[in-house]
């Protein structure tokens, strides 16, 4: 595959950004290449366009399937696995999200609980960091069931409310003056 200047800049950025989300470099540029490329593409072709060893192609393919961001799929009259990118950018939101969701949230609500549980009758804990913990287990507790809300929304629906951006607080705040 052909890279424009511009398709590299993109690549290339989108490499920068994953090393800051904490997603390895080679794995965002690797993401960035499908969600770019018009049809499916073999790993030799990734490492040839990307200018990577053909084994960190397969090790980052496999995270990106983890992540199931990227797909198998298979061309007619070549053997090999070609990989596609979801090209749609709600479906990538909400799957990033749901990954995150299941991977960090999850668990730290879990440790969070268990916190909670093993506060009761503690006398050595100060009440002010006790406080803090159930004030964070409620917040998150809150973000994933409004997420959950969220992703059950029609598509038409999110896209109203990302262009109203912070003209939905007028909306809450007449609600609440209401109630």
């Amino acid at each position: 595959m052909r890279l424009t200047p511009v398709m590299e800049k993109f690549i290339l950025h989108w490499g920068e950004m994953g090393a800051r989300w904490g997603v390895n470099r080679t794995v965002a540029q690797i993401h960035a290449l499908l969600y770019l490329a018009p049809e499916p593409l073999p790993a030799e072709e990734i490492a040839e366009t990307l200018a990577v060893a053909r084994s960190n192609v397969s090790t980052s393919l496999k995270e990106l399937q983890g992540w199931n961001l990227v797909k198998i799929s298979h061309v007619m009259g070549d053997r090999r696995d070609h990989f596609v990118a979801l090209a749609d950018t709600w479906d990538m939101l909400f799957t990033i999200m749901e990954q995150r969701k299941r991977r960090e949230i999850e668990p730290t609500l879990a440790v969070l609980r268990q916190c909670v549980l093993e506060m009761e009758g503690d006398r050595d804990t100060p009440k002010e960091v006790q406080a803090r913990i159930k004030s964070m287990l409620g917040f998150l507790a809150d973000l994933m069931t409004w997420f959950e809300q969220m992703v059950k929304l029609p598509r038409v629906t999110l896209i109203g409310l990302l262009k109203l951006g912070a003209k939905v607080g007028s909306f809450v705040a007449k609600g609440a003056k209401e109630g």
